[in-house]
């Protein structure tokens, strides 16, 4: 699933394109929206909220979810489709770019001032101007029982981070996936590093953690078996969720992570 760094540059591409242009295009296919014609009237802005993307033209918000397979595309007039028409979910167009959402996992036009309605549970975003690392921590440790892996996922907790972060920070912060909040030291330092990585990250295609001279993008996420960058011990695999359609894969040094 994408993360909030890769939803931060598609609002940066698309608000390039969209913002402060006339639609001349608005093709909802959706069957709840599949009426909605924004046609003729003026994008405002495009701006990331978390995992969440909000499209405001005028007095309307165009909300998507990329989820597992979604993603936005931006073509000239004419040119062909990277993707088949048939996983086109939404097109907007104006004079001179067309804007394709394909196989978005949720995407719905809602008005602009009931947006708290669909991002208003969420956490502090890393990449937002009111980033607020204070009520990240004091969400974080509201539950000290809670495996700090799980935590790192909950967007009420913190809005953006997904599976790649969250292998990766308890891996530079030296705890396992399935250690205690409570147990955690210095957590504030696990939520200061969150917001570090994914500012490091926002403007790049292609996400590192670790830096390209040691070779590798990442420290443990996706290297099970391969030796860690840091001690040589091979990295090792489980699975971790809130539940057993919620579980996701971990990865960690045992040597490196207690």
């Amino acid at each position: 699933m994408p993360e909030g760094d890769t939803v931060y540059r598609t609002a940066q591409n698309l608000t390039a394109v969209l913002a402060g242009q006339q639609l001349t295009r608005c093709d909802i296919r959706v069957p709840a929206f599949a009426t909605v014609d924004l046609s003729g009237t003026m994008v405002d802005e495009v701006v990331s909220r978390g995992k969440h993307l909000l499209i405001r033209i005028g007095e309307y918000t165009i909300h998507s979810h990329l989820k597992m397979e979604g993603t936005w595309h931006v073509y000239r007039p004419g040119t062909k489709w990277r993707r088949p028409e048939w996983q086109a979910r939404a097109i907007l167009a104006n004079a001179e770019w067309t804007v394709v959402g394909f196989q978005l996992g949720l995407l719905e036009v809602i008005a602009r001032g009931d947006e708290q309605s669909v991002v208003g549970h969420l956490g502090p975003d890393p990449l937002a101007a009111d980033w607020d690392a204070d009520e990240v921590l004091a969400r974080l440790i509201a539950d000290p029982l809670r495996e700090v892996g799980l935590a790192l996922l909950d967007q009420r907790v913190i809005a953006g981070l997904g599976n790649v972060y969250r292998n990766e920070l308890c891996f530079l912060r030296g705890v396992l996936p399935t250690r205690r909040v409570g147990e955690v030291g210095y957590p504030e330092k696990l939520v200061t590093l969150a917001q570090r990585l994914m500012v490091a990250n926002k403007d790049r295609v292609d996400r590192t953690t670790t830096g390209t001279r040691r070779g590798a993008r990442t420290w443990v996420y996706r290297r099970e078996g391969q030796p860690c960058l840091r001690c040589g011990t091979p990295i090792e695999h489980g699975r971790l969720g809130d539940s057993e359609l919620e579980l996701r894969d971990t990865y960690w040094c045992p040597r490196c992570q207690t």
